[in-house]
């Protein structure tokens, strides 16, 4: 069976990491210095390489062949070959978000005194830690005040403004950022080449601009692309945009420039029907609003701003297009536009529970147009 490919290409050496440079060059520097904490914090958003980096940092810790100055794991040792294949006995790794975690606590708490089996370091990895019962936090809490020498605890959060205090102060805290969408693309380009796949610029960008800052997402929209682009009798893959846009449910910008003029023109009748054309084609309804929301937020953007907050590969608009939306903010009020705006965000928000899932944007339509 096929790896997936965030799983297949998961960095194996700090120099393939991209993006987090401030954070790979203060656990490298530690590495090779040897001035190391046992207790970690990394916090950030969803798919931002947290977990990558503290498996790095735990294969660099007990590789067999690292010497003295480097901070690079060989991948050939035994140590490594185990972390790299998910069978390394002395990393553990804890998911909190199943149960609390109180069970794998207990058993860290009644294990983590006995020395590492073939390692250096018993390395604990605890991901969502932030979702830990308040049992399991003050059991964790008392074993980071008195950690054996041999433990090193690496704790990663989406959201750390529920950690408790305690727990954050006893440990070394790096903050992982929103990767960047030239961080994403290139990513997606090392893959592509290595798997052999021929994939447009403007599909590379979508699948970018669709991952939401997230390397694990834009890997699996490409790993689903590829497949639904795959023949049968052929070769090589071939993406192409059109492919992407109908396997996501992606609906064309000049729709939404389209439905963007009808409102702007107050018609209202013009402006449903369009939408339904579109959710009767296929396109996803909700990626659709997701669509017109960001582009009424470029036209905000370059209101407020002009053109010194237009990012072309940021708004993922072609030169004619962009030149369309600066018309459309010209005839735009901001007051009116605040309040589409508000309007698509509310109905976002009741299509979750809508018996009609186009219901809450028809009545946004007909509000914003006047219809009482």
């Amino acid at each position: 069976m096929s790896q997936v490919f965030y799983r297949k290409y998961r960095p194996k050496s700090f120099s393939e990491i991209i993006g987090q440079e401030h954070i790979v060059r203060t656990i490298t520097n530690a590495l090779a210095s040897k001035i190391l904490s046992q207790g970690y914090l990394f916090t950030g958003p969803r798919g931002s390489g947290k977990t990558t980096i503290a498996r790095l940092f735990a294969k660099a810790l007990n590789c067999q062949n690292r010497k003295a100055g480097d901070y690079e794991p060989c991948n050939k040792c035994s140590s490594c070959l185990e972390i790299n294949d998910n069978r390394a006995i002395d990393l553990i790794e804890i998911d909190a978000a199943s149960h609390g975690g109180i069970d794998q606590i207990r058993e860290l708490k009644e294990g983590i005194n006995f020395s590492p089996t073939k390692s250096k370091y018993k390395v604990y990895i605890i991901d969502e830690s932030h979702q830990l019962s308040k049992e399991a936090s003050n059991a964790l809490l008392k074993t980071l005040e008195e950690p054996p020498a041999h433990a090193v605890f690496i704790l990663a959060t989406t959201e750390i403004h529920k950690m408790i205090p305690t727990i954050i102060s006893r440990c070394q805290r790096f903050d992982f950022k929103r990767l960047r969408l030239p961080e994403i693309i290139k990513r997606l380009e090392i893959i592509s080449k290595k798997e052999g796949i021929k994939i447009e610029k403007s599909a590379l960008e979508l699948i970018a601009l669709s991952s939401g800052g997230s390397f694990r997402d834009g890997e699996s929209i490409l790993d689903q692309t590829a497949t639904f682009c795959a023949k049968a009798h052929q070769k090589e893959i071939i993406i192409k945009t059109e492919d992407l846009r109908d396997l996501l449910g992606i609906v064309e910008t000049q729709k939404i420039i389209k439905i963007i003029d009808f409102l702007l023109e107050k018609k209202t009748a013009e402006a449903i029907s369009l939408f339904n054309e579109t959710f009767d084609q296929g396109a996803d309804l909700q990626q659709f609003v997701n669509e017109i929301i960001n582009y009424l937020h470029n036209i905000l953007m370059f209101k407020i701003g002009g053109e010194e907050l237009h990012n072309p590969l940021t708004d993922g608009l072609t030169d004619e297009e962009f030149k369309k939306l600066k018309e459309q903010a010209i005839k735009f009020l901001e007051p009116d536009l605040r309040k589409l705006i508000n309007l698509f965000l509310d109905a976002q928000t009741r299509m979750k529970s809508s018996p009609i899932l186009q219901l809450p944007l028809e009545l946004a339509i007909a509000e914003y147009c006047g219809i009482e």
